[in-house]
C-alpha cells in the first residue's frame, strides 16, 4: 500500500479496546494510530512490544506487528527486536509499575545502551491492573490496598530516572493532549537513539483525577508550563509568572514574566533538564515537552558497524584454545 494513503482506520485491530470506561490510555491509543499514519513508515517496519499491566494490551490494539511480553522485560525484548532487524520502528509500551519497579533494570540499561527506540510510559501513579495498590511514582500518603495508612515511600519521577541514566531523548506529555502528545512523540520517532516519553495518564477506577489540575482548562495555565528550546519558561492565565535560575543556590524560583532573568529553556543541558523534570506540587508547575535532546551514536548503529567487520568464528578452536586448565 502507498504510505502517502495510510490512515489511522489502517493501524487500528479488528479487537475490541477493553480498558475501563474514562481510562487515558483510550487518548494515547488514538493519537499513535492518527500519528502513525504521519510518519512515511510502513506499516510492516512497525513494531510494538508491551511488558504487564492496563498499558501493556496496547498490541492488540494495533494493526502492525507486536509482542505482549512479561513483566518489567519489555526493554529486553525490543532490544532484541531492534538489533535484529535495525530496519524496524520498535515502539516499547510500558506503565510507572511495569516499567519502574520490576522492570527498573532493564529501562535503565536499555536508557544508557541508547538504542534506537521509542519508549511510552503511562504514569497514572498506581497499579491498575492489580487492583490499585501503590507504584515507585505514588505520591506520599497515597492510600491503597497495599499502603492503607498512606505511603511513605518517596516517589520516583520517570524523567529524573531516564535522565540519571544517561537518556538522550527525555520528555513529557499528557494523554488528553493530543496535539501536543502526538507532537512530542513525533519528536522522539525523529530523534536517532532511545526516546523516553513520559505521558500523564489518568486511571479513573483507582487514582481519579490525581492530574486533574494540569488538565482542567481553568486550573492548567497555573499548574503546568510547556517547555519549548530557546523560548522563555513562561505560564499563568495571563502569561504573567516565569521560571528563572537562582544560579548560586542552582535551583529554580518562580518569577514574574517581565523580570530580566527569566530562564530560556535549552533542550542540550541537562542541569537543566533534571530541574525541570523535579519540578511541581504545589510551588511550581509541572514542566510538558522536550526536556533534553543530545545527538549521540545509537547502540544499534555501533552494533551494527562492529558486526561488520568481525570475523567468521572457529567454534572447536574457541573451545579448545585461550585459558584452559584440568579438573583432576
Amino acid at each position: 500500500m502507498n504510505q502517502a494513503n495510510l490512515t489511522l482506520k489502517d493501524f487500528a485491530s479488528d479487537q475490541e479496546v477493553r480498558w475501563c470506561p474514562g481510562c487515558g490510555d483510550y487518548a494515547i491509543l488514538k493519537t499513535v494510530q492518527k500519528l502513525l499514519p504521519t510518519l512515511g513508515r510502513p506499516r510492516e517496519n512497525q513494531v510494538f512490544v508491551s511488558g504487564i499491566g492496563c498499558s501493556s494490551r496496547f498490541p492488540y490494539y494495533m494493526n502492525t506487528y507486536g509482542f505482549h511480553t512479561i513483566h518489567g522485560r519489555a526493554p529486553a525484548i525490543a532490544t532484541g527486536v531492534k538489533l535484529a532487524n535495525p530496519e524496524l520502528d520498535v515502539w516499547v509500551i510500558t506503565g510507572d509499575g511495569d516499567g519502574l519497579s520490576i522492570g527498573g533494570n532493564h529501562m535503565m540499561h536499555t536508557l544508557r545502551r541508547n538504542l534506537d527506540l521509542q519508549i511510552l510510559l503511562f504514569n497514572n501513579e498506581i497499579y491498575g491492573l492489580t487492583k490499585g495498590q501503590y507504584s515507585p511514582t505514588s505520591r506520599l500518603g497515597t492510600r491503597s490496598p497495599s499502603s492503607p495508612a498512606g505511603s511513605i515511600d518517596p516517589p520516583l519521577s520517570p524523567c529524573a530516572v531516564a535522565l540519571g541514566a544517561g537518556g538522550a531523548f527525555v520528555a513529557r506529555s499528557i494523554d488528553t493532549h493530543a496535539k501536543h502528545l502526538s507532537a512530542v512523540i513525533g519528536a522522539g520517532h525523529a530523534h536517532k537513539g532511545t526516546a523516553f516519553i513520559e505521558i500523564l495518564q489518568n486511571c479513573p477506577i483507582y487514582n481519579d483525577g490525581i492530574f486533574e489540575p494540569v488538565k482542567d482548562r481553568a486550573t492548567a495555565p497555573d499548574h503546568r508550563v510547556e517547555v519549548e528550546h530557546g523560548k522563555p519558561i513562561v505560564f499563568g492565565g495571563e502569561r504573567e509568572k516565569a521560571i528563572r535560575l537562582d544560579r548560586e543556590r542552582l535551583r529554580l524560583e518562580v518569577t514574574g514574566a517581565d523580570a530580566e532573568d527569566v530562564l530560556i529553556h535549552d533542550e542540550s543541558n541537562p542541569v537543566l533538564a533534571q530541574l525541570l523534570a523535579a519540578m511541581g506540587g504545589p510551588d511550581f508547575p509541572i514542566a510538558i515537552g522536550v526536556l533534553y535532546r543530545r545527538r549521540q551514536p545509537s547502540f544499534d548503529e555501533e552494533f551494527s558497524r562492529r558486526k561488520g567487520k568481525s570475523r567468521e568464528g572457529n567454534l572447536a578452536a574457541l573451545l579448545q584454545g585461550g585459558n584452559t586448565w584440568a579438573v583432576d
